[in-house]
């Protein structure tokens, strides 16, 4: 994608996502698997199956017609008579249906040469993504994307192209989502991010000893010489004009960051937060993996293999350059 504006960058998301939904169709339409062409009373079918479908799900009818006519038809985008807010939704739940996934995620690639007012821009694109489609957006800037890392993650990955033939933005299908983690309600230490509250940093460099699963994935980490170089609780500045970022796990020179999240990130307020802090860092090039409080306390070694597989592609990505 080039420089662009919020309204802009938001409209070429959703066409693309348009794009790789009709490319998708029938998979998410029951019934029209035997439909293949307009002809005879293939519209006609299509209309019909599309309207009970939707009355049997979160769909808005009118919407989902004119997705099912216009894949069948071949025309599109054939959506953009339905307000921005709708297609970001419906083109999401059709995509994560058709692929037998609970979301799915944007990949945005900018181009390096932004200005800040462009970057803000995108930012703020990406933001109205995450609130209103609930897709988990990605934005990759000249570094490798979580979802080209973690094949085991469960990702599938429907490639989109722009007309000129350049790669544009990807929807990613994941079982986790946006590889998210975090800490249970009986986890927070003393003064630990809880809803209305804030939360002290803890020891720079180090895990906070009250916490558990910082404690728990430290000690794991320490056995594993793959681990070398990470760094807890370290703050990282995004750019210029934007405030500070304590994260919880680093690795700096492979720009990954690692995210433990309590049960308050669940919260559409936190949930929020967390979607542009990690925009933000993605932006300045880093990855963000988030786990659940549950898996680094009972799936370990699955976060562990999850943590050695990006660290080593990175390496190796950087060993390439």
């Amino acid at each position: 994608m080039g420089p662009s504006s919020q309204s802009a960058t938001v409209t070429a998301s959703l066409d693309q996502l348009e794009t790789v939904a009709a490319q998708l169709f029938p998979a998410w339409l029951p019934g029209a698997e035997g439909i293949a062409t307009t002809a005879g009373g293939g519209l006609a079918a299509v209309r019909s199956l599309a309207i009970a479908h939707a009355a049997g799900t979160a769909q808005y009818s009118p919407f989902l017609v004119d997705l099912a006519v216009g894949a069948l038809a071949g025309a599109g985008p054939n959506t953009r008579r339905h307000p921005p807010e709708m297609r970001a939704a419906g083109l999401a739940r059709v995509i994560a249906a058709a692929l037998g996934r609970p979301g799915c995620a944007l990949l945005l690639r900018p181009p390096d040469d932004l200005d800040e007012n462009e970057a803000l821009a995108l930012v703020r694109a990406a933001q109205w993504l995450v609130d209103h489609g609930r897709l988990a957006v990605w934005i990759s800037s000249g570094s490798p994307a979580p979802g080209d890392l973690l094949p085991e993650a469960g990702i599938a990955r429907p490639a989109g192209t722009t007309a000129a033939g350049r790669p544009g933005p990807k929807v990613h299908s994941t079982v986790r989502g946006t590889v998210r983690c975090g800490r249970t309600t009986d986890d927070h230490y003393p003064g630990e991010r809880q809803p209305g509250k804030s939360r002290r940093a803890g020891r720079h460099g180090k895990p906070h000893p009250a916490s558990r699963t910082e404690t728990l994935l430290e000690a794991a980490l320490a056995t594993r010489p793959w681990a070398v170089g990470r760094a807890w609780n370290h703050t990282l500045s995004p750019g210029p004009l934007v405030n500070p970022v304590r994260v919880d796990l680093l690795w700096k020179r492979e720009r990954c960051v690692v995210e433990l999240d309590g049960d308050d990130h669940r919260s559409a307020g936190k949930y929020a937060d967390d979607r542009q802090r990690d925009v933000l860092l993605q932006l300045d090039g880093y990855a963000v993996l988030r786990f659940t409080n549950a898996q680094v306390h009972d799936d370990i070694e699955n976060v562990l293999a999850l943590l050695q597989q990006f660290l080593a592609t990175r390496r190796r990505t950087r060993k390439g350059h």
